[in-house]
């Protein structure tokens, strides 16, 4: 990082960040995180989600805001699962299981975002 006055824009890219690898081939990265900016106070992340792919549950101990730019799929709660696709956006509330799945036929490409300067504290459990 180089040493910026307070206020001013930075500008990160996806391809100079570092991937998680997910199951099936599906990926995600934290794109504005301590990592890479300065004195933020929130973060943003961009995730593939191949077809066939379904996470374990997680929670966060903040709320998450997603956009699905391409794909379909489900995210599944608890009691239900929610359905989304291309144009939607999501909102999770703070600890809220949830767990993404492409039932679709497509790539999900999904961008995420926390009120926090990384990736939140995050609890994973089993799938029922």
């Amino acid at each position: 990082m180089v040493a910026l006055e307070a206020g001013e824009v930075q500008v990160t890219h996806l391809a100079k960040t570092e991937r998680v690898q997910l199951p099936r081939g599906s990926w995600s990265s934290m794109v504005i995180s301590s990592k890479q900016v300065l004195g933020n106070r929130s973060s943003l992340g961009y995730s593939v989600f191949k077809p066939g792919t379904a996470l374990l549950p997680v929670k966060h101990n903040v709320e998450e805001v997603a956009m699905i730019l391409q794909g379909t799929g489900k995210l599944q709660l608890d009691e239900r699962a929610i359905t989304y696709k291309t144009g939607d956006a999501l909102f999770i509330p703070a600890g809220v299981w949830h767990a993404v799945i492409n039932d679709g036929s497509e790539d999900v490409i999904m961008v995420f975002g926390f009120p926090h300067p990384d990736y939140p504290p995050t609890e994973s459990r089993a799938s029922k």
